[in-house]
């Protein structure tokens, strides 16, 4: 049986709220939600969850989780096609350069010079190009800490399209754990993992936060970025705490500027501190250690 997806369409503040609720809601069923913005700087967002089993069911429930949301947006409904994504390339990527990260399509091979850490993403659903602020800033952010730092493994929470954790493991050299709670976004990073030749590097999985039993496996981690929105990342302020090797390296985004107090904040009641932070067209990438 296929996947169905079931999604709703508000501003940002709502659809932080929803995505909220739904996650408590359908914490012990295991199901993938994910929030993201389908077009980058609209304000607008998406939330979905995903289901192999019976949709009419789901959607009830979801609707009944929601009924104190007032205005709620339309719920909507779609089966998820199973399509080769990376055949979807990117025709119209523009090369992005971060330090020596260049990050383009396969149309743009050509202007790789030498000391590049290329990476080439090519798939139709691309979360995270390096064309966004929150993935420049994570990748600067990680350049600058990989010359100094020499972490033994790291986690790259909210993979999307995997640009980070395919650059923390060809620049470190390093085994890298790369998740997202939704399995779209799992199958483009798992394409471009390979695509990149880093298969045996990186392991992608679909995992709500932390609940996959192959964080107890690879637990703890010398260095975490975290690129998703500022009040998923709050919430997660302990867990990272649980995860992060002490004198780890945190590296945050997704976080508006004005957002910025109210994570530090909840990072240092969980003993981290600040280190630095980043600030690109309106959202910020924050250092942290434990």
């Amino acid at each position: 049986m296929g996947q169905t997806r079931l999604f709703l369409t508000a501003p940002r503040e709502q659809a932080e709220s929803i995505f909220s609720i739904l996650d408590a809601h359908f914490e012990d069923d295991g199901l993938p939600i994910s929030i993201f913005e389908p077009e980058e700087d609209s304000g607008i967002f998406q939330i979905s969850i995903y289901t192999e089993d019976d949709a009419d069911s789901l959607e009830q429930r979801v609707l009944e989780s929601l009924a104190d949301v007032s205005p709620l947006p339309p719920l909507g409904r779609e089966d998820v096609p199973e399509i080769d994504w990376v055949s979807h390339s990117l025709e119209g990527l523009r090369p992005v350069r971060v330090g020596r990260f260049l990050v383009h399509g396969s149309h743009d091979r050509h202007l790789q010079r030498i000391g590049d850490i290329a990476i080439e993403i090519d798939a139709g659903l691309a979360f995270g190009t390096g064309h966004h602020g929150t993935t420049a800033g994570c990748l600067s952010t990680l350049a600058d800490i990989l010359k100094s730092e020499q972490p033994r493994n790291a986690l790259d929470l909210g993979t999307g399209s995997a640009v980070l954790a395919i650059a923390i493991a060809r620049s470190a050299r390093i085994p890298v754990l790369a998740t997202d709670i939704d399995p779209v976004a799992t199958e483009v990073a798992r394409s471009n993992v390979r695509l990149n030749g880093v298969t045996g590097l990186v392991d992608t999985h679909t995992a709500p936060g932390f609940h996959h039993s192959v964080f107890a496996r690879e637990k703890p981690f010398d260095l975490i970025v975290a690129n998703i929105l500022a009040r998923p990342l709050m919430a997660l302020a302990p867990a990272m705490a649980q995860h992060l090797t002490p004198g780890g390296s945190l590296v945050l985004s997704g976080i508006l500027e004005r957002q910025r107090r109210a994570v530090v904040a909840a990072y240092g009641g969980q003993g981290f501190r600040h280190v630095r932070t980043q600030a690109r067209e309106g959202w910020v990438t924050i250092h942290m250690k434990r």
